[in-house]
């Protein structure tokens, strides 16, 4: 069919120049193409795109339709192109609409799905397809960030250790919680493990009470200080942790008070302490929190009338006096105290913030506000839980605010789709990279090299370097299954088989996150073998030897040479990266900075692989040397260059060592 010969390539710069995000004021040439005569008229569509809360609704307006021009034309092909100048900051959607003697059709986005738990996405960019129905048609991406947006020159350097604190080291078992004298929720009792290898409990399971988040095993801040030394070692130099406030749960999503270290995680002179213990060994620490709810039980609305002062909900009546009335939504018609408040997502343990002016001061504006004073003590950033339910306009003015007071400080967001309304510029510096996450995974277990390639390729087109330079790229996570669940490990009684294929997957992993753009994130416990499911699974406690469990330190002495590798090769921080050979299995990357390329070399299959490499359009170095094994360099021969991939595992050649 004639429709078919219709192609672009939004990564060809021969469609689309320059490549990729573009700052305010560029002008951008499309070029499409077709065989002669069966393009009558075209017209490139250009609309601002509009993403409400966490993808509730997608919408396109300020539609704009530029005429392409027949702007060459060959024996077997006809080229129509137009330039548009970008002036605004924006999430862009473009297609084309064309005109033929027959019909009108589109040219947009393929149908690529990168789909994961949480949302179904499809289209990444690059090649498109045709559609007949201009209400399927999938667009394009083009953003254009703020011409001013830099992120912190550190954060590109940064390798993440991302601490659950609760489960990490119980360092001081004098501030345990204490069943009987710490409370959950109203006057609910928690439950203490006095062994610290139990699993987490899941509710009504053999053992454990009704309830989910009330067990606690001893974590705390002294724990983290005790093991400074362990994670200097490991070679990562930026700690992310999740919340440490004041609250009830396990978890200190549902923060009780911002302006407290919780009690059974230390004080705040502990964490003032740990974070300057943290920078004399070249390590920040980088807090969490949410901005977006607190807990129903705490000082702010004190459901159970639990705290001195007067909370907005204290013993489940409104209270229009209280100082932080205004700053939920409450509805006085409703009979059940769990209806009288606007939550979160239907946890009634959890009150939305409303986004006023006085909750704004207390969060972000007041020079004592909870942004700024754990700025005060020199955290190097901020994590922001749950991105997508606050609106645009509060995350602008809360970075205005970060930046004000430390530039250096670095922006993280959570969202679990395309960030990109939130990287240009104006909001976050970074993300948590879900979207490299679930692919990288699928990869590993056997998918299409080429599946996981064009979901990175779509990130590098979307993001502004300065952003896919610092993002958050991750494995496990606290809202995940483990890596090693993921990879088929599911408990310790596994066969040997199952558990060492895992650990093979794992490091495969692990070895492409070392030596791709980004900021690799080890989730703790990853590196000496932990696995466990979704939560509470996923948020066991580290097996420290001294504590009676049994760390896989073969395991760890692999991540301590790829951490080694990233921290001494500049080229495999800052370097460019370009694909240069893709096939089923093995994909293999260039890394380029100034005078020092890097070609690393991955390979999902069970089977060893060889594959030969036309080189001419690179111009290499001729000589490169495995960076992970001595004794063994590669050469190129003509225009020829051949790599050898081991069975589910990767390879790193350097052209000298910077």
């Amino acid at each position: 069919m004639k429709f078919n010969s219709v192609q672009f390539d939004s990564r060809d710069i021969k469609c689309k120049t320059p490549f990729g995000a573009q700052v305010q004021g560029t002008k951008i040439k499309f070029t499409l193409s077709a065989v002669p005569k069966m393009i009558i008229k075209a017209r490139l569509v250009v609309e601002i795109q509009k993403i409400v809360g966490n993808l509730d609704k997608v919408s396109y307006y300020d539609t704009i339709k530029y005429p392409l021009m027949k702007s060459e034309a060959d024996a077997d092909r006809e080229y129509w192109s137009c330039t548009v100048k970008f002036n605004n900051m924006n999430v862009y959607g473009y297609y084309f609409e064309l005109v033929t003697d027959t019909t009108t059709i589109y040219y947009g986005n393929n149908e690529q799905n990168f789909s994961h738990s949480v949302f179904d996405l499809k289209g990444t960019n690059g090649l498109g397809k045709i559609y007949t129905r201009k209400d399927k048609v999938i667009r394009y991406t083009q953003n254009i960030y703020d011409s001013e947006f830099k992120t912190p020159e550190w954060a590109k350097d940064a390798i993440y250790y991302y601490i659950f604190p609760e489960r990490f080291k119980n360092g001081d078992k004098s501030n345990d919680p204490k069943p009987g004298i710490r409370k959950f929720y109203g006057n609910q009792d928690v439950e203490f493990h006095k062994n610290w290898l139990d699993r987490p409990y899941t509710a009504g399971a053999e053992g454990a009470d009704n309830v989910n988040g009330n067990d606690f095993f001893g974590g705390d801040l002294e724990g983290i200080r005790q093991k400074l030394g362990y994670l200097k070692e490991l070679g990562i130099n930026t700690l992310y942790i999740n919340p440490i406030f004041q609250a009830v749960s396990n978890h200190k999503y549902d923060t009780t008070d911002y302006m407290k270290v919780d009690e059974a995680f230390g004080s705040n002179e502990e964490l003032k302490n740990l974070i300057e213990e943290a920078r004399e060994k070249g390590i920040r620490i980088i807090l969490d929190t949410s901005l977006n709810h607190c807990g129903a039980d705490s000082i702010y609305m004190d459901r159970y009338g639990k705290y001195e002062g007067k909370g907005a909900f204290k013993g489940e009546k409104i209270q229009k006096d209280s100082p932080y009335y205004s700053w939920f939504s409450f509805n006085k018609e409703a009979d059940k105290p769990d209806d009288k408040y606007e939550n979160w997502l239907g946890a009634t343990s959890l009150a939305k913030f409303a986004e006023v002016d006085s909750y704004k001061d207390f969060a972000y504006r007041d020079e004592n506000s909870v942004t700024k004073f754990w700025l005060n003590f020199g955290i190097a950033g901020w994590r922001m839980d749950v991105t997508p339910w606050k609106s645009d306009i509060f995350w602008k003015e809360w970075r205005r605010e970060v930046k004000l007071k430390n530039p250096e400080a670095l922006t993280i967001c959570e969202t679990w789709f395309d960030c990109s309304k939130y990287l240009l510029g104006d909001k976050f510096d970074s993300a948590m990279n879900y979207l490299f996450r679930y692919p990288i995974m699928e990869y590993a277990n056997g998918g299409e090299a080429a599946d996981f390639v064009n979901i990175l390729e779509m990130q590098r087109e979307n993001y502004p370097e300065e952003a896919l330079y610092a993002l958050m790229n991750l494995l496990s996570t606290h809202d995940t299954a483990r890596a090693l669940f993921e990879f088929g490990y599911r408990e310790a009684g596994d066969n040997k088989e199952t558990i060492e294929l895992a650990k093979k997957k794992l490091l495969l992993c692990a070895l492409f996150q070392m030596t791709y753009v980004g900021a690799p994130t080890i989730y703790y416990g990853d590196e000496v073998g932990v696995t466990g499911g979704e939560d509470p699974g996923n948020r066991a406690t580290f097996p420290w030897e001294e504590d009676g469990g049994k760390p896989d330190y073969s395991l760890l002495n692999e991540f301590k040479k790829l951490t080694k590798l990233r921290n001494e090769n500049r080229v495999l921080r800052r370097g460019s990266v370009e694909f240069i050979y893709v096939d089923k299995n093995v994909i293999v990357m260039l890394r380029r900075l100034d005078s020092t390329c890097a070609l690393i070399a991955v390979n999902n299959s069970k089977d060893n692989k060889s594959v030969e490499l036309n080189v001419s359009n690179y111009k290499l170095p001729n000589i490169f040397k495995n960076a992970l094994k001595d004794h063994d360099s590669i050469e190129v021969c003509g225009n020829s260059l051949g790599i050898k991939v081991g069975a589910i595992s990767g390879v790193v050649y350097l052209s000298c060592i910077d």
